[in-house]
């Protein structure tokens, strides 16, 4: 049994795997009681045929052929893993990512033999990042401090003094330089495992988009050589970049993620062609749902606050960066299983009510749906 999984009997005699955590915890029903030797047995000292064993010692009315189903069941579950798997990882490796790892075993609910499979994942995959202000750079960091094989920064603007309430990349020695330059030396330092490169541009269109996704585009520290696994998107202008993000992802079948804050609201998103619903799909099921109460006519933009710039410090910008890195980390890994076509976050102002947005894929939709394949 997983370290993270420990089991332990509750006063009804039932099992309980998982502890009490939402979405992870289990409990089982032990009316005969060898459920409970069972679990017991499975410690990473015995092959499954002693485990068997030991349970029909302790059991004799247990049944092996039910004991070998519910370790396989225990196994397809996510709560097993093979204790006699080797570390495929260097010494270093091991002790850069020790406490990363078994984060990573306690959320993974699917079978895997080694909890380093997911960690291994990180390290062949290939990002691209669209924005490394606020947002952009806490995700950065979290990507290239969690391991993530090669990370491409792309973004236009130079460090400026407003920059540093919430951009932790970059110093007031940074001031006036431009920012990839800037978070590509960053990110090196904080782990020469990585592959950082970046390009100082600006995503004006469709094509921009496009070209940033092949590969193709303005030289820069490196250029990223396309073959990305996932684009993540941390830039909010121009407006339409979305909608341009997510129709040429749609058309490379790339998934990708997005973060933001909004005030005190900080949520991210992930979307994955081909499963569930797109940006657009979202962004026309929450105009449905919402009930601004404007007149007829009105554009919904003036129900929200429009100013220059997005109000932000190093709190929202963190929580969104932290999120969209979570975001990342589950496309890349499948842990933990986050729903393609969806938003999740929280509100500062009430922190006990979390933001949650889930739609279909609409055949209406302009982007995804039926008219436009």
């Amino acid at each position: 049994m997983k370290p993270e999984h420990r089991p332990y009997r509750t006063a009804e005699g039932h099992v309980r795997i998982g502890s009490v955590v939402y979405g992870i915890g289990a409990e089982i029903a032990d009316p005969q009681g060898w459920l409970w030797l069972l679990v017991e047995a499975m410690d990473g000292s015995r092959a499954p045929l002693a485990v068997v064993d030991r349970v029909r010692e302790g059991h004799p009315g247990a049944d092996g052929g039910d004991v070998r189903q519910a370790m396989a069941d225990l196994f397809a579950a996510g709560y097993v893993e093979d204790a006699a798997e080797a570390v495929p990882v260097s010494a270093r490796e091991r002790e850069r990512h020790s406490r990363g790892v078994p984060l990573l075993r306690w959320m993974d609910l699917a079978p895997r033999a080694s909890a380093w499979e997911a960690q291994l994942a990180l390290a062949r995959s290939r990002v691209l990042v669209l924005g490394v202000g606020g947002t952009g750079g806490y995700a950065a960091q979290s990507l290239v401090a969690s391991g993530v094989g090669r990370v491409h920064l792309v973004d236009p603007d130079v460090v400026e003094l407003s920059n540093l309430n919430r951009q932790p990349l970059f110093r007031e020695s940074d001031i006036g330089r431009p920012k990839v330059s800037a978070a590509v030396a960053a990110l090196r330092a904080l782990n020469s495992d990585v592959t950082v490169t970046g390009e100082r541009r600006e995503a004006r269109g469709p094509g921009d988009v496009a070209s940033l996704i092949g590969g193709g585009g303005a030289a820069g520290e490196g250029a990223g050589g396309g073959g990305y696994g996932l684009l993540v998107l941390a830039a909010d202008r121009p407006e339409a970049l979305r909608r341009w993000v997510n129709g040429e992802c749609l058309r490379a079948g790339l998934p990708w993620v997005d973060a933001g804050y909004r005030g005190p609201l900080v949520t991210a998103g992930v979307y994955v062609p081909g499963r569930g619903g797109c940006w657009e799909c979202l962004r026309a099921g929450e105009a449905e749902r919402r009930d601004l109460r404007l007149p007829a006519g009105t554009d919904e933009r003036v129900a929200s606050p429009r100013m220059p710039w997005n109000p932000a410090n190093a709190v929202t910008a963190g929580l969104s960066g932290g999120l969209l890195a979570h975001a990342a980390m589950s496309v890349l890994t499948g842990v933990p299983a986050l729903p393609p076509g969806s938003r999740f976050g929280l509100n500062l102002m009430l922190p006990g009510d979390p933001v949650v947005q889930r739609y279909p894929r609409r055949p209406d939709c302009p982007a995804c749906g039926d008219a436009g394949r």
